[in-house]
């Protein structure tokens, strides 16, 4: 049974924890809008990831239509160590950062030292006098002192209390640290063997993070860079290029910067990544009060409207779904907030304008002249949706960078591709299994697109593939079909 609401062209990502880990709560997820799953293994067991893509497997069987599982590796993500009990931090005071094998060490050879342990263990190397270190999401800020064999005294800025496990924030210090922790190698294994659509790595902060990350993953999944280091900046470019989608990760990003410098950096993100035909998320704090209220704040709304705006292809749920009360709530609102805006045709699109002349090199590769020469027909005959044969999804993902306003059919006959573009923004994934031939394949796409009411008999579409067939990024054959009736 074919979904007979409007066509939503913007994608809906959503962290699973034990809010939303069970079958029947998936199901009204999906039911809401959910199109992918994330999986944080920050906080997820092996056990309980291999547990939420089962049940997302079988969820998406349930509902009949793919869903995307997102892999999120944690990085090297610093952290305040284990506290003995909560530490109350007085401005002016000073404390001693340590590395945590080391804190039980100084703290009885240095009776009354008010000491920080912490996960970082190369301290003496990466620190300086007078870099700033915040704490707890930027709640607590410390300036460096001095720093002496590998510890460091930091002067606290302000008042407050610190728990174990606080996140640690460290703007404009270049760390030792490498992006892909010995953790995280073993996570990505795990991922892999479990299926997942999609790799994200966190803190990356230039692109031989991501070369790394590649060299490891191979072709078994797509790979999302997360941009939340100000290091990561100076280098977006070349990042860009190498992975297959950023996430605009505002959490830790917003501590990084300076907090006004955020909306600027979310859109010079987002119109990279379009410009050059690769997959957006926005996250973080989308609809944060959801997590505790049935309704979002007003500001929330305009915060995933102007996200929309600047040409997110994913708006992604955190705490909201994974830990929140409401979590199906939230997926139905992000769901409304979408559909709202893409009806509000005269916001625009500034960056796939056809005025505009500078676009990154895909744009003027074959697949790139395809895609273009596909929109443009699209738009001359009035097609009601266009048909791209995939098997790597390549194509698909450069006809979403198009923006066309009507929904693009892409038929592979790869799972794995079908499950990775329930991301892509105003595209309709099918699978159609069995490497069957052209003919095949563009019949599936019309009985599904006469069954969804994406058309009537006697409509043109066009259909974009390679030749030869089945042969990944080979995209370079365009035509121009008929929307035939359906079989008696």
């Amino acid at each position: 049974m074919s979904d007979q609401r409007p066509f939503r062209r913007a994608r809906i990502l959503c962290t699973i924890g034990p809010t939303s880990r069970d079958p029947d709560i998936l199901d009204r997820m999906i039911a809401a809008g959910m199109d992918g799953v994330r999986i944080n293994f920050s906080h997820s067991s092996h056990q309980e990831a291999a547990d939420t893509v089962r049940l997302t497997r079988a969820a998406a069987v349930r509902a009949g239509r793919p869903l995307a599982v997102l892999a999120d590796l944690q990085g090297p993500k610093l952290r305040v160590g284990d506290l003995p009990e909560a530490l109350h931090i007085e401005k002016g005071s000073e404390y001693l950062l340590v590395a945590e094998s080391d804190a039980a060490t100084v703290a009885e050879a240095e009776p009354g030292t008010r000491v920080i342990p912490t996960s970082w263990k190369t301290i003496g190397e990466d620190l300086h006098k007078g870099d700033p270190v915040l704490l707890d999401d930027g709640g607590l800020a410390f300036e460096v002192v001095e720093v002496v064999d590998g510890q460091a005294r930091l002067l606290a800025a302000n008042d407050g209390l610190l728990t174990s496990h606080k996140g640690m924030n460290l703007p404009g210090t270049v760390i030792a640290a490498p992006s892909l922790t010995p953790k995280d190698k073993i996570d990505l294994e795990r991922a892999l063997e479990m299926g997942a659509d999609f790799i994200a790595l966190s803190f990356v902060r230039q692109a031989r993070d991501m070369q790394e990350l590649r060299e490891l993953a191979g072709e078994r999944a797509l790979l999302i860079a997360k941009i939340e280091k100000g290091q990561a900046l100076d280098h977006l470019g070349e990042i860009i290029r190498i992975a297959d989608g950023v996430m605009v990760a505002r959490g830790d990003l917003g501590v990084e910067l300076a907090f006004e410098e955020v909306p600027i950096v979310q859109k010079r993100v987002l119109r990279l990544t379009r410009e050059m035909a690769k997959l957006g998320i926005t996250a973080t704090q989308m609809l944060e009060s959801m997590i505790s209220s049935p309704r979002p704040t007003r500001a929330e709304v305009s915060d995933v409207a102007n996200a929309l705006v600047d040409g997110t292809d994913v708006v992604m749920l955190s705490a909201e779904t994974a830990i929140g009360a409401y979590p199906v709530e939230s997926v139905s609102t992000m769901d409304r907030v979408i559909r709202r805006v893409e009806r509000e045709r005269q916001l625009g699109d500034p960056v796939m304008d056809p005025h505009r002349t500078v676009l990154s090199q895909v744009h003027h590769t074959v697949a790139g002249a395809i895609a273009g020469a596909a929109a443009e027909a699209t738009t001359r005959l009035g097609a009601p949706f266009v048909v791209t044969l995939t098997r790597s999804g390549y194509t698909a993902w450069v006809m979403s960078a198009q923006r066309l306003r009507v929904p693009i059919l892409a038929v592979t006959d790869e799972e794995h591709t079908c499950n990775q573009m329930a991301l892509a923004w105003g595209v309709i994934p099918l699978l159609v299994p069995g490497g069957l031939g052209y003919d095949e394949m563009v019949a599936a796409a019309q009985r599904y697109a006469l069954e969804a009411g994406l058309g009537h008999p006697g409509d043109p579409f066009v259909v974009t593939a390679g030749v030869p067939f089945h042969v990944p990024g080979t995209t370079n054959y365009m035509r121009i079909e008929t929307l035939a009736e359906a079989d008696a």
